[in-house]
């Protein structure tokens, strides 16, 4: 009778792992792995396991819900297939050497509510149909070599708390479209290459926090909304052109901890209360 539970056991066990996702996101795995030098990943996959053993990968309801790939060597490009991984809420492929442009098909990813692409070497425009992830909350890809200007069609993620796209090689203007992401929390442009001036409807971010434009082009007086923002507890504006008084924007905002206007270039002050501040 032992032998007989045990027998069943190992038979449920099976089945359980080897059920788990369909051949469509398998497929989709397997050309991500093939495609980024899966071989001489830090941690490899043994493509003939079942999916639920593969490192980086979650399973609810036999469908693949996260990848998580940060910190894994992954050289090479991404393949179009991954749109097939429609059910994921999170893809995280940070710190590692992916190069190439970013195939559209990622934006096909509907469900995703987190994605994270930074320190990688992704190249050119950064796709437009960004716009249709209705979902996504935080998109992080700085540090790779974006170019060209960010798509307006950024002003269509109702739902995102955290836009950061600093370093890489933006140019243009920072899209009005911005001021569209009521929910935006976190702002982080940092080391690129826009100019212009600061859209003067931004005071409309009522639940913005961090305001990272530093080391670009941006010039002009900042607009008069920013003090609309009570809860910026972040600005950071150095190594741009801007003028303007701003003493005056220090008193109207009372609850900023880190202030950076421009330093190197003596137009304002450097104010750091707190010994940390995230500013990707």
């Amino acid at each position: 009778m032992k032998t007989f539970y045990t027998l069943v056991f190992c038979l449920l066990t099976t089945a359980f792992l080897h059920a788990n996702v369909s051949h469509i996101q398998k497929d989709a795995l397997v050309d991500l792995y093939n495609s980024t030098d899966g071989n001489n990943w830090k941690n490899t996959w043994d493509l003939t396991s079942p999916v639920s053993t593969w490192y980086g990968v979650t399973i609810i309801n036999n469908q693949i819900t996260e990848l998580n790939l940060a910190f894994n060597n992954l050289n090479g490009s991404l393949p179009s297939s991954i749109e097939g991984l429609d059910t994921l809420t999170l893809l995280d492929l940070s710190f590692n050497s992916i190069e190439g442009k970013l195939p559209v098909e990622i934006f096909q990813l509907s469900q995703l509510k987190t994605l994270k692409l930074y320190s990688n070497m992704f190249e050119g425009e950064f796709p437009s149909e960004v716009g249709q992830m209705q979902n996504l909350r935080v998109l992080e890809i700085y540090n790779n070599n974006f170019s060209g200007e960010i798509p307006t069609t950024i002003g269509k993620l109702s739902n995102i708390e955290n836009l950061g796209f600093s370093s890489n090689a933006f140019t243009g203007m920072l899209p009005k479209e911005i001021s569209n992401l009521s929910n935006l929390k976190i702002l982080s442009v940092f080391d690129n290459n826009l100019f212009g001036t600061i859209p003067s409807n931004i005071g409309q971010l009522s639940k913005l926090e961090q305001l990272v434009l530093s080391n670009n082009s941006f010039y002009g007086q900042l607009p008069s909304s920013l003090v609309r923002l009570e809860n910026l507890n972040t600005l950071l504006l150095g190594e741009n052109n801007f003028t303007g008084n701003f003493v005056n924007l220090q008193l109207q905002m009372p609850n900023i901890i880190t202030l950076d206007i421009d330093a190197e270039n003596k137009k304002g002050v450097l104010v750091t209360l707190d010994e940390e501040v995230n500013d990707n």
